[in-house]
């Protein structure tokens, strides 16, 4: 085989492939299978739907019992979430409306209106790793150069943002709970927005209001609450180990290429089988930024024939743990560094 262009200092030692020569090659993985996008659905929801049935069942003999079943259910919220995400991306089923709508209805499960999350997605996707298009979808990143040019307060207010406590359980339920009942970044957009984020409002309050006078409010807050909070959590942690680690991308728009960015400054977060099923394979990151039309039952496929692909940019659970500590980006070393090393540079 012929040896690619190198794709500079994007691409890790030994990989001589440009982002863009693997278009391709994705593209084979594209199509969707509706029959089994429709399995897919089918064997996320039941469960889900089963163990908070399970949850309910449970909470008069033992609410501990209760909250420990929604710990499942969560991983489960994860899975739907994920459908949602391939919905929003045109890549669960070939038609367009088939996606938007099953996204608006999973929407109300996951506390979160579709088409308020999709825009912001998209810019995500249009933006990652450009310095010049930070603020909407992403996780507030500084550089060190931004965060030294902040007084005393606003260095508290990004350090307090980016603790682990905050950015891991605090933040995810505001984000799921207040944060998405309002298009805050789309006020003036048009109201399509505020047809999604008030249509999924009504729909969360219909289905809340039945299950109250079917369980009682305590069950129900009990379990609705520690599923969502699971759930967020665990989302959150998720999307930030897929681009907050220490050989990312951030690039001035000059600089900023979109493949190359996608590539390498994307994850490939390596779980274990169940958890990488439980996730709905979104682990495998920076196949999904490259080429976002592949259904995220097929991502498997991508890196079993190119093995290549499962060696750029891999981190295991431990490695992923060491990401929590990184919070500026170093312009002159080109990676994410902590306050601490920060400081001593």
């Amino acid at each position: 085989m012929n040896q690619l262009p190198n794709p500079g200092h994007f691409a890790p030692d030994g990989d001589h492939r440009a982002a863009t020569d693997w278009m391709s090659i994705l593209a084979q993985y594209r199509n969707p299978h509706h029959g089994w996008s429709t399995l897919e659905i089918v064997w996320t929801v039941i469960p889900f739907t089963l163990f908070w049935l399970s949850a309910w069942y449970s909470f008069t003999v033992s609410p501990i019992l209760a909250v420990a079943l929604c710990v499942p259910a969560a991983f489960f919220l994860v899975r739907i979430f994920a459908i949602q995400h391939d919905c929003g991306h045109g890549a669960f089923f070939r038609h367009k409306s088939l996606n938007d709508w099953v996204g608006r209805c999973l929407g109300v499960l996951t506390l979160t209106p579709y088409d308020v999350w999709r825009q912001a997605h998209i810019l995500h996707h249009a933006g990652s790793g450009n310095l010049d298009k930070r603020g909407i979808g992403d996780i507030k990143t500084l550089t060190i150069n931004e965060y030294e040019a902040r007084g005393a307060w606003g260095k508290l207010l990004y350090r307090t943002y980016r603790h682990p406590i905050v950015m891991f359980i605090v933040g995810p339920t505001y984000i799921f709970l207040l944060d998405n009942r309002l298009p805050f970044n789309f006020f003036k957009s048009g109201a399509k927005y505020w047809v999604s984020a008030m249509g999924t409002n009504l729909g969360i309050l219909g289905i809340a209001s039945l299950l109250i006078y079917a369980m009682g409010p305590a069950a129900f807050f009990t379990i609705f609450l520690s599923t969502t909070a699971i759930a967020a959590a665990i989302g959150v942690w998720l999307f930030y180990i897929q681009h907050q680690f220490e050989e990312t991308v951030w690039e001035d728009a000059d600089e900023w290429k979109l493949h190359e960015a996608a590539l390498y400054g994307s994850s490939h977060y390596d779980l274990p089988p169940l958890f990488r099923w439980l996730t709905a394979n979104i682990g495998i990151h920076h196949v999904h930024h490259l080429y976002s039309k592949i259904p995220f039952y097929r991502l498997k496929s991508v890196l079993n024939d190119n093995p290549q692909l499962a060696e750029i940019r891999r981190l295991t659970f431990l490695d992923s743990l060491r990401c929590m500590n990184l919070q500026l980006w170093d312009e002159n070393n080109r990676k994410l560094v902590s306050f601490s090393q920060a400081k001593a540079a």
